[in-house]
């Protein structure tokens, strides 16, 4: 039936948690999504607010088909077509992503350099040959020099690429010959991370760039300097200085709190704030303290994608992905939520002015009304880490018992397949390839390799678009990488 109400989720947890907020009266993105109805006119991209003469209007017939002569009319007051309006949108919506992931990318990279010159203390690095590897990819001599020579000199050669402004992002070479060709040819290679976001912010400025096939191969090219650029930054330099992931065992979903432990939730992306939180929570001077006020220890567990880098380094829980954040609030049993930046909803404020919780920002970037803001000093990481876990502590015994439900729900996994595992995994430490896996691709027992990754989206049923997908590919023979939410 058309009309039959789709369920919200295929989670029991969250269906659960649902039902308490409701209860609670707490307003959560499912109780709001349900009221407000997307923009029909924004929905099919025919609005646009890019100047002072709009917003223009300029909706799709709605009874019948629309006629060329209809379409040539249909414009905004400048004169810019239903085409051109919804790729200048969409190139913002890139141009927005690729500056998030550059932005998280060029502070991996500021504290890789302090940490290799010394100036940030709590910081060190982790992989040794992975450092080196990289090292000889960008043509660092590292003949009888030390690692944080190395380190210096590989750092200093990535901050070009965000500041770059002609040639091209050093990982590009990176690609397949043919795909690199393709670009070129194209010309959509990015020359430098925050140059591609700033061109596509002029092209689509009032009067620039106004065709939409020239405005969707800039977007191309704003978001390669995304994936080849920021992420691809970020990725490298944080497994040297972390950690390169291994698998690791954990549980994932809202039962992974606990009743009796202060429970501190981890959400954003900058790993630098929880890899320290994660080392902070076994000290044994915070642990006794939580202990002084009635709770067993401390209980750390991530959401979102910081989630994913604790838990592959580190083996911790993870809570929940995008949509469940207000929902591990809405448990009564979350001591603190501590946020940075990306993915994090102004209403976890109002969700945890409902029960005890504390929420604290953390980075400069993100401030949120309503909310503690502890700013992380990387200069001082342990110590912003210890201070932001003594407020969570000296909350647990704010918690009221009566308001405390935790589903029980809760799945093992095993996680952290990084390119260097699958590497192993495939070959052995002295034949590490990708051989055993390319050779059952060519013969036809596997069909290829698919990454499937992102949010969740509160207008389709949480979690059912990414669990119906990925089993259907592994149905037909197709192996699954996962990131993000999806994940």
């Amino acid at each position: 039936m058309a009309d039959e109400k789709k369920p919200q989720s295929i989670d029991p947890a969250t269906l659960e948690m649902i039902e308490k907020a409701a209860k609670d009266g707490v307003s959560t993105v499912f109780e709001r999504g349900a009221k407000m109805l997307p923009c029909p006119i924004g929905a099919e991209g025919s609005c646009c607010a890019h100047c002072a003469m709009g917003p223009c209007r300029i909706p799709l017939p709605r009874s019948k088909q629309e006629t060329p002569e209809e379409h040539a009319k249909r414009r905004g007051v400048c004169g810019a077509t239903s085409e051109t309006i919804a790729a200048r949108a969409f190139l913002r919506k890139i141009a927005a992503g690729t500056a998030s992931h550059g932005d998280h990318g060029r502070e991996v990279t500021k504290i890789f350099i302090e940490a290799a010159k010394g100036t940030i203390k709590d910081f060190a690095i982790k992989d040794e040959q992975k450092l080196l590897q990289l090292a000889l990819e960008l043509g660092v001599n590292i003949g009888n020099r030390s690692n944080n020579e190395i380190a210096v000199e590989v750092g200093e050669i990535l901050m070009e690429d965000f500041g770059r402004q002609e040639g091209e992002l050093v990982f590009i070479k990176r690609a397949p010959i043919k795909r690199q060709e393709l670009w070129r040819k194209l010309g959509v290679v990015p020359r430098g991370i925050d140059r591609e976001v700033a061109e596509a912010l002029h092209r689509t400025h009032m009067g620039c760039d106004q065709d939409y096939q020239d405005l969707l191969l800039h977007g191309a090219r704003t978001a390669l300097a995304d994936g080849w650029g920021g992420s691809m930054i970020a990725t490298e330099l944080q497994d040297i200085l972390f950690g390169t992931p291994s698998p690791a065992a954990s549980q994932i979903n809202l039962g992974v709190l606990k009743e009796d432990e202060v429970n501190v939730i981890i959400h954003g992306h900058e790993p630098y704030v929880a890899e320290m939180m994660a080392v902070a929570a076994q000290d044994p001077e915070l642990i006794a303290y939580a202990k002084s006020k009635g709770a067993k220890g401390i209980n750390l567990s991530g959401m979102c994608c910081t989630a994913n880098e604790i838990l592959m380094r580190h083996g911790i829980p993870i809570a929940g992905n995008f949509l469940q954040q207000e929902l591990a609030i809405v448990t009564g049993a979350v001591e603190a939520m501590v946020v940075d930046v990306q993915c994090i909803m102004q209403g976890l404020a109002q969700a945890a002015s409902c029960y005890h919780t504390k929420l604290i920002t953390t980075d400069k970037r993100t401030k949120i009304q309503g909310a503690t803001h502890m700013e992380f000093d990387e200069h001082t990481a342990m110590d912003s880490a210890k201070a932001i876990l003594r407020v969570a502590i000296e909350n647990y015994p704010n918690r009221r018992a009566e308001n405390v439900r935790i589903p029980k729900e809760k799945t093992d996994m095993i996680a952290g397949f990084s390119h260097e595992t699958i590497n192993y995994l495939l070959g052995g430490l002295f034949r590490a390839s990708y051989r055993p896996l390319n050779d059952n691709i060519i013969n036809g027992r596997i069909r290829g390799v698919a990454g499937v990754v992102g949010c969740n989206n509160i207008r389709v049923t949480h979690d059912d678009v990414h669990v119906t997908l990925v089993k259907e590919l592994i149905k037909n023979d197709v192996l699954v990488l996962e990131t993000g939410c999806a994940a």
